[in-house]
């Protein structure tokens, strides 16, 4: 579970991966072609950054002919989705208690304690 999850951070942490999986999963199933045409990058630089993306099982590709058909596989987020929570959940709790405590020095005990 580890590695997918670090799969996923990785490939998500890019801006141009980022609007790649977002375009994709906004608009359907794309060409490599209409994918450069919209990154404004090198049809190379995307072809890099699909790579990552099927790595961390984000895409899907499919050929028809001389072409590459891209689709986004937004089920490959569950690994984030996951971690979010269990942090989310974690995180809420110590704002929780921050609020509840109040003063600036009951919340340096409390970073102190490690809640």
């Amino acid at each position: 579970m580890q590695v997918e999850t670090d799969h996923v951070f990785k490939a998500l942490s890019d801006p141009t991966r980022r609007a790649i999986f977002e375009g994709l999963t906004r608009d359907g199933e794309q060409t490599v072609h209409a994918l450069t045409r919209r990154a404004g990058i090198s049809q190379p630089a995307v072809s890099k950054h699909l790579v990552i993306l099927k790595r961390a099982k984000l895409v899907r590709q499919r050929h028809e002919g001389r072409e590459t058909h891209y689709s986004a596989r937004p089920k490959a987020l569950a690994p984030l989705v996951e971690w979010m929570s269990v942090y989310g959940a974690f995180w809420r709790d110590r704002f929780d208690r921050a609020r509840d405590c109040g003063d600036e020095a009951c919340l340096e005990g409390l970073y102190s304690r490690g809640y």
